[in-house]
């Protein structure tokens, strides 16, 4: 089995793994980082969502051995010194979910958005950019409302 190395959440990480492994299995099956969820297995979903290299990934779309050596950032990492990640935080005062499935990949394709397109989002562009999201649980109110507070936090 091919060994496969890369950086997770700052930390470096290697395995032995099969060719066949997607990055979601790795992280989840090897490293035991449970944040990112599999939803649908089809990639349509994005509760996959984590940072390869800085730009978001459904990780359900990527081998683990096509990205030896990435820079990988999962719902885990986000969080620095025990302090939430702004977007983390403004999920958690808007609201911004429900039973919490979509969470991880909502926050993950958030924090790409703002990388993105800067701090200052309007609703119809959040909207636009949540289309590979899928929550089953809410009317996605709460979630652009969260998105939004959190974009403009992470702007300062």
């Amino acid at each position: 089995m091919p060994v496969v190395s890369m950086t997770v959440n700052g930390k470096a990480v290697s395995a032995d793994v099969d060719p066949r492994t997607l990055l979601v299995q790795y992280l989840r099956e090897n490293l035991r980082l449970t944040g990112t969820h599999v939803g649908c297995d089809t990639s349509q979903c994005g509760a996959c969502v984590v940072h390869v290299n800085g730009a978001a990934i459904k990780s359900c779309t990527a081998l683990a051995v096509a990205l030896e050596g990435a820079n990988v950032t999962t719902i885990e990492g986000l969080a620095q010194g025990g302090k939430l990640h702004p977007m983390q935080e403004a999920f958690r005062e808007n609201h911004g979910l429900q039973c919490g499935f979509c969470t991880p990949g909502m926050i993950m394709s958030a924090v790409d958005i703002v990388n993105r397109k800067g701090n200052k989002l309007e609703e119809k562009l959040i909207r636009e950019e949540l289309e590979g999201n899928i929550c089953r649980c809410t009317g996605y109110h709460n979630i652009v409302k969260a998105i939004s507070a959190g974009a403009e936090a992470m702007g300062g």
